[in-house]
């Protein structure tokens, strides 16, 4: 809550006799100003790379105890690579939620609409005739968000638009943003949780396992996408170090 970010991240020695530089396992948990959440993609990148470059942590790979199971991070030219578990997004009948999407895109034509019950997100997909520009114009109320949802079944909303990759200077997929004020968050500006729901998505419909996405919050964000074998998928990205100092609890 003093932080006001989407989420601040605490990683903890699983042990007294762990160390941050030597060890590769640790403790992770993820709070919004308000509350406990599940997965958190870029607080998670973020913890890595304080490890990684921060604390000199001297393995390949870091695994991280969460309650969403053992998340690995590792660096790789730069980036840090997560690998997250992959949520599947099943067709939502419209009218259950319609009065939620019109409050999240308003009078825009939307082309799709998913709900992933595992992370508890419903993916609004925009018509495909619209370009990245018209997916940063929407303009979200978080109360209209509260209110709309009468279901008592989301906890994050996706809006989502098809990208042009391989036309230049086009390179990306897809693109979305992500909005949580159930969570006591707008909107978020880099969502590692929700792309382990959109990788799914756009997997499917692109038949494409290797992606490149752009998050249009703000702050925006590139991430790199695979899908593995395992059913899993890796997702990268950089990190920036913009403060340092002591939180005083």
């Amino acid at each position: 809550m003093e932080m006001k970010l989407s989420e601040t991240a605490f990683i903890r020695k699983l042990d007294p006799t762990d160390d941050f530089t030597k060890s590769s396992r640790f403790g992770l948990r993820w709070f919004t100003p308000t509350n406990e959440v599940r997965l958190c993609g870029h607080a998670t990148l973020a913890s890595a790379a304080v490890l990684f470059r921060n604390k000199k942590n001297v393995n390949s790979s870091l695994t991280f105890v969460t309650l969403s199971g053992e998340l690995k991070a590792r660096q790789v030219e730069g980036q840090i690579i997560l690998d997250l578990p992959l949520y599947t997004a099943y067709p939502q009948d419209l009218q259950e939620v319609e009065e939620l999407v019109k409050a999240a895109v308003g009078n825009t034509n939307v082309q799709d609409v998913r709900y992933s019950p595992e992370t508890k997100k419903l993916l609004v997909r925009l018509s495909d005739a619209y370009e990245r520009s018209d997916l940063e114009k929407l303009k979200v109320s978080a109360q209209e968000l509260l209110r709309s949802e009468t279901t008592g079944k989301v906890e994050g909303l996706i809006v989502t638009l098809i990208g042009k990759a391989g036309q230049k200077p086009e390179r990306y997929d897809f693109y979305s943003r992500y909005f949580a004020p159930w969570n006591g968050i707008l909107e978020d500006p880099v969502t590692g949780s929700a792309h382990a729901v959109l990788s799914s998505y756009w997997s499917q419909q692109l038949g494409k396992k290797e992606m490149c996405a752009f998050q249009c919050s703000s702050r925006g964000g590139e991430l790199k996408i695979l899908l593995r074998d395992d059913g899993r998928v890796d997702i990268g990205g950089r990190a920036v170090f913009l403060l340092e100092g002591t939180l005083t609890i």
